[in-house]
């Protein structure tokens, strides 16, 4: 994927399907920050997704999985 810049943040939104629950949600992405990786609850079934953004600030891929794959 390639980055847009909006008023200086650069914000990305990534649909992904819940690797629990398989309910489609979206991902808010901070490409500023560089290489990084999180958990967020499902929003549908408050499970831990554990996502993972490598970035160079331009290209960036996010990975989704479980907590305990």
């Amino acid at each position: 994927h390639k980055a847009k810049s909006e008023g200086g943040a650069m914000l990305e939104s990534e649909m992904y399907h819940c690797p629990y629950c398989g309910e489609p949600a979206e991902a808010l992405l901070d490409l500023s920050g560089g290489d990084q990786s999180y958990i967020e609850d499902c929003p549908v079934c408050c499970r831990p997704i554990e996502f993972e953004l490598r970035t160079d600030g331009v290209e960036w891929t996010l990975d989704i999985r479980a907590e305990n794959d």
